[in-house]
């Protein structure tokens, strides 16, 4: 006999505790989100889908069998945004939970000092936006491109070049076999090499620019001393 009163009377306070571990809350219909037409199908969740609760035509929605600790409310809707809510569940089945507000990506603890109002109520803050414009074309950021820029002033001094009839023609030839190397190197992807080849750096190949000059200047030398001696 004591043993069935026993199992009766836990089952009496399971069943107590059962029925006082229900949350309940409406939504708060706002500019944002007027009706559950527009709300679409969404529900309540507590912890990431541990339990939750289907949201009624007029806002209210009930997550059954909740046991005592602390949960995070929050509200799982294709097109609309919400607030998350702390809910502290008692132990004891008289007392009503305590709600608090949660600010996203904080700590879960300490709570806040701040108590909301029981049942709960989740107010729509804003709608998603899906829709990314497409950029146009403009003009003026693609000149901002520093590989642009360098394409720019190579072309320019490529058309720019056969127009310059005051400079000396092995320099004119020079700077067009520069040009060739740097459209060559922007063609194979060797920028470095092609920025030297334009400024007219060395190429790798040996200079004879020096030899041929002394040796000019020793021929000049030695013919002028060959003419004084026959004026002698």
């Amino acid at each position: 006999m004591t043993r069935l009163l026993t199992v009766a009377l836990l089952l009496a306070s399971s069943f107590l505790s059962t029925s006082a571990g229900e949350l309940s809350g409406f939504v708060q219909w706002n500019e944002h989100c007027e009706d559950i037409s527009q709300l679409g199908h969404a529900k309540v969740v507590l912890d990431n889908s541990i339990a939750f609760g289907s949201i009624a035509r007029d806002g209210r929605f009930v997550i059954p069998e909740v046991d005592a600790g602390t949960y995070l409310v929050s509200v799982v809707s294709h097109d609309h945004v919400f607030d998350q809510i702390r809910v502290d569940v008692p132990p004891e089945p008289e007392l009503p939970p305590e709600v608090r507000p949660y600010a996203v990506g904080t700590p879960l603890n300490p709570r806040s000092p701040v108590k909301l109002p029981y049942p709960i109520k989740l107010v729509p803050r804003h709608k998603k936006n899906y829709f990314v414009p497409h950029q146009s074309f403009n003009v003026m950021q693609m000149f901002q491109n520093p590989m642009m820029l360098i394409m720019v002033f190579g072309g320019l001094m490529m058309l720019a070049m056969p127009y310059i009839t005051n400079l000396d023609p092995e320099l004119v030839q020079e700077a067009q076999q520069n040009q060739a190397k740097f459209a060559k190197a922007l063609q194979g992807g060797d920028l470095k090499s092609g920025l030297t080849a334009l400024a007219g750096g060395d190429d790798g190949r040996p200079a004879i620019t020096t030899g041929t000059s002394s040796q000019a200047n020793s021929a000049n030398a030695g013919a002028k001393s060959r003419a004084k001696k026959r004026r002698g």
